[in-house]
């Protein structure tokens, strides 16, 4: 290897992050071009699939959406407030949830104790399934509970009668949200897009029947989501019962399972917590706008602008698990320069992918609106929201990968936290005072979350400037050879 192909690790990283690890005679060593070719690499066999899925499986509520949208006004700005009220109150709560497997399987998985996994899982299941109780009562009240929100009456009729058929989404999706985390931790991740790929296609053939042939409209959309995603249950479930990968971790139901329940609440719910107060932020856009006036087309530009967003996000987000299990294992290995150039790498591709997505979007932004709505005044307005749009994916997307960062360092506390004041102590805050006071309208309230996102790509920045790379490493060495959970997950 020339000398012009070797690059210093301090001046590799240093504009991103300031090594304190000087010191360690390992961290004086060269970063070359290969090296960070392979990062990327690895970086992108992690992340590609996982964004796959998390597309795929998005897509069900985005195709229902669509489909509504061909009913009329009300009809997808009932169903998008239903999809919102569900997100709120079910799905984010639940996915949150799930995310307390990632620990504990991912232990067991790493000290080869593989039929921990399936009792793991279990226990999750039972947990989630029995928190799926009371949410299916308050969905089952969803039209009431938005009337005495303030949201319009018509809305919230139309909103309660979609959110109805939703329910026997509940249970299948905190199954599936087990099973995802299950195979996700032993790296099983191609057999995840096949089940979704499957789900996606079936959905929108499910849609087109159960919607504008069978005469239940709106109503057939809902029930069109339970179903595909009991399907997506149901082929996952069957590869990890016949499976030969799976046949180490997935030996049969077990009373163990019904063991330490408390433990895993206590993992379980601040790793909700972390979860919803992001989510919950943006969806509170659509519920807000049902507040400004002429409510139908605002929330379903906002819906049609929060859905685009989710959608674009999930690339991001692959990129955020990759190198959040990137940054963990090589901590976890002793490497504290491959971290940091992990950290580094994703950066980069978070910036270039931000920036490409930016320019689709305003490239599409006139036509954008006529996949979900015939209505050429909710297409004028999406347009105009568009650009607003491109920049929050901007930020959003370096926020997620800080964000995986963080919690690849274990400091979810610390991440919590900043997502506590970026969100509701600047942005919803900003959002009401641009939407109801200065009357700007919905676009308003997205500029209230663009102020959130760069507040909290700026503690994230500072977060992550703080790091010091060798200290981690050598907490993380004594997390891997700590039998017992870490106390600061379980406190």
């Amino acid at each position: 290897m020339g000398k012009g192909e070797q690059i210093s690790s301090s001046s590799l990283i240093k504009p991103l992050i300031n090594g304190n690890d000087a010191a360690d005679e390992h961290l004086k060593g060269v970063i070359t071009k290969q090296d960070i070719v392979e990062e990327v690499k690895k970086q992108l066999w992690l992340a590609g699939p996982l964004i796959c899925v998390s597309l795929l499986q998005s897509c069900l509520q985005l195709i229902s959406v669509m489909f509504v949208g061909h009913l009329g006004e009300l009809a997808l700005s009932g169903a998008s407030m239903a999809t919102s009220f569900a997100s709120v109150t079910g799905f984010s709560l639940l996915m949150g949830m799930s995310c307390a497997m990632e620990t504990f399987c991912g232990q067991s998985y790493g000290a080869k104790q593989y039929h921990m996994l399936g009792i793991h899982m279990q226990r999750a299941m039972f947990v989630l399934l029995l928190v799926s109780v009371p949410l299916a009562f308050i969905w089952a009240n969803t039209g009431i509970i938005l009337k005495a929100l303030g949201q319009d009456p018509a809305i919230s009729a139309e909103a309660g009668r979609y959110a109805q058929y939703m329910i026997p989404c509940l249970f299948a999706y905190a199954l599936l949200q087990c099973h995802v985390r299950f195979l996700q931790t032993q790296n099983i991740v191609f057999p995840m897009m096949v089940s979704s790929g499957i789900t996606t296609l079936l959905h929108i053939f499910l849609c087109w029947i159960l919607v504008f042939k069978s005469g239940l409209g709106s109503r057939g959309a809902a029930l069109a989501n339970s179903i595909s995603y009991w399907i997506n249950v149901v082929l996952l479930a069957l590869y990890v019962r016949f499976s030969s990968s799976c046949a180490k971790t997935w030996t049969g139901f077990s009373k163990e399972s019904l063991q330490n329940i408390p433990t895993f609440i206590r993992l379980a719910v601040p790793s909700a917590v972390m979860v919803c107060l992001e989510m919950w932020s943006f969806e509170m856009l659509v519920l807000l706008s049902g507040l400004l006036p002429n409510p139908q087309l605002e929330t379903s530009v906002l819906s049609v602008s929060l859905n685009t967003a989710a959608n674009c996000w999930m690339i991001p987000f692959g990129l955020s698990a990759s190198v959040s299990t990137r940054v963990s294992n090589e901590l976890g290995a002793g490497h504290p320069q491959t971290a940091r150039l992990a950290v580094y790498v994703v950066f980069v591709m978070a910036i270039a992918e931000g920036i490409m997505v930016g320019v689709l979007l305003l490239l599409i932004r006139n036509i954008w609106g006529y996949a979900y709505s015939n209505e050429v005044e909710v297409v004028r307005y999406v347009a105009i929201m568009i650009p607003i749009l491109a920049t929050s994916n901007f930020f959003d997307g370096i926020q997620c990968v800080l964000s995986g960062v963080v919690r690849g360092c274990g400091f979810q506390k610390i991440g919590a936290y900043i997502n506590l004041g970026a969100y509701y102590l600047v942005g919803l805050p900003c959002g009401v005072l641009f939407a109801f006071v200065l009357h700007v309208g919905g676009q308003g309230l997205w500029w209230g979350i663009l102020c959130a996102l760069v507040v909290q790509v700026f503690f994230l920045l500072v977060v992550t400037a703080r790091i010091n790379w060798n200290e981690e490493a050598k907490k993380a060495e004594h997390r891997v050879h700590d039998s017992a959970i870490p106390v600061e997950f379980i406190s």
